[in-house]
C-alpha cells in the first residue's frame, strides 16, 4: 500500500523536562494515593498505587536514556559526525 503523503517530521523539544515532568508526576500520583492504601486493598485498586510506582521507576530510567542520547548527539555534532550510526558501521 502506498502512502498518500510522507510522514512528517519528528517534532523536536526539551525531551530532558518533558521526561523528568512526566516521573514527577507519576511519584505525587504515588505519594497522594499511599493514604489510601487500606480503601484500595479493600476495594481490588491497589494496582493503581503500584503503576503509579511504576510509571515512576520508568521516568527515571526514560531520563537517565534520553540525557543519554542526548549527550552522544551533542558529541556526534563536535565530532563532525554526519551520518546516522547504523550507515557507518555497514
Amino acid at each position: 500500500m502506498d502512502p498518500k503523503h510522507e510522514a512528517p517530521e519528528p517534532l523536536e523539544g526539551n525531551v530532558v523536562a518533558t521526561i523528568t515532568g512526566g516521573t514527577i508526576l507519576w511519584f505525587v500520583l504515588f505519594l497522594a494515593q499511599l493514604p489510601f492504601y487500606g480503601w484500595f486493598h479493600d476495594h481490588g485498586h491497589l494496582w493503581w498505587l503500584w503503576t503509579c510506582l511504576a510509571g515512576g521507576g520508568l521516568g527515571l530510567l526514560g531520563t537517565w536514556y534520553v540525557r543519554a542520547r542526548e549527550t552522544a548527539i551533542r558529541r556526534g555534532s563536535r565530532n563532525g559526525d554526519t551520518q546516522p550510526a547504523d550507515a557507518q558501521n555497514g
